[in-house]
């Protein structure tokens, strides 16, 4: 089987930083902070969760995901609280990471749930709770390690029913989205694409739709633009990275960058220092 997350996570890394690791008391409300999400672990509730018009109850270990930012608030006992430890999460490109584009506003899953998680999460609680040496390094990691997990899960179950992460949990056209991760300077056509995946060209082009919500070119167009954004974030100069994305001049990645962004690659260069 193609391995679904290595090209996106060694292009689009995530980092993440524990902040807390103990019992939160009564009700503590944690602001939005631009371009960072929040991944928290609850290890002991019982926790109420609120953010926008939702509340969530929390009465069994789980997990929960703020990938982009988003002001929440915990509610639980005033003097026993609840067992938690939690780490902020930056994916490289912020909103504009596809991984973080991908994933939905909040995710919530019980701890038992996640396949293979058991002495993951075991062992962060262990070092989350304690006070080692190099505990807070370890922590961060094994907080990336659990987010992976979660990344894992939602593909293989099932639970998000649009975009990338739904296209990489198809048995079929995983391995078409894989390969443009892979080789997306290649002159993909529909036809290729459709044979990678091992279907035929019209099963293809509606299966994808119907799963990305959008075309195999589209994808593709937007896979380009996102490494083209990266790349440029970067340093690298503007002809260097249309040769790398796939595109045969400066030109012809303008025109992509704008279609996909609203805005030309200097444009966007410009927004990006002034932000």
């Amino acid at each position: 089987m193609v391995d679904r997350l290595a090209v996106l996570l060694d292009r689009f890394s995530v980092s993440a930083q524990v902040f807390n690791a103990g019992a939160l008391c009564g009700i503590n409300t944690l602001e939005a902070e631009t371009g960072v999400g929040q991944l928290h672990l609850i290890r002991q509730g019982p926790l109420e969760v609120v953010y926008g018009t939702t509340s969530l109850r929390i009465d069994e270990p789980s997990l929960l995901l703020f990938p982009r930012a988003l002001t929440h608030r915990f509610i639980s006992d005033a003097v026993r609280g609840a067992d938690m430890t939690c780490a902020t999460l930056r994916f490289e490109g912020g909103d504009q990471n596809p991984i973080c584009a991908a994933l939905p506003d909040a995710v919530c899953l019980p701890l038992s749930g996640i396949h293979g998680a058991g002495d993951v999460l075991a062992l962060l609680f262990e070092e989350a709770f304690t006070q080692r040496c190099g505990r807070t390094a370890l922590v961060n990691r094994l907080f990336e390690v659990v987010m992976i997990q979660v990344l894992r899960q939602l593909m293989e179950s099932g639970e998000v029913k649009g975009g990338m992460l739904a296209g990489l949990g198809h048995p079929r056209l995983r391995n078409a989205i894989v390969a443009m991760h892979e080789a997306p300077a290649k002159d993909w056509s529909l036809e290729d694409l459709a044979r990678v995946a091992g279907m035929s060209r019209t099963v293809f082009a509606s299966s994808f739709r119907e799963s990305l919500g959008i075309t195999p070119g589209q994808y593709l167009q937007g896979w380009r633009v996102g490494l083209a954004q990266q790349a440029l974030r970067h340093g690298k100069p503007l002809k260097v990275v249309a040769s790398d994305v796939g595109y045969g001049s400066e030109a012809a990645l303008s025109r992509a960058f704008k279609a996909h962004s609203g805005v030309s690659p200097r444009e966007w260069k410009r927004q990006q220092v002034a932000a």
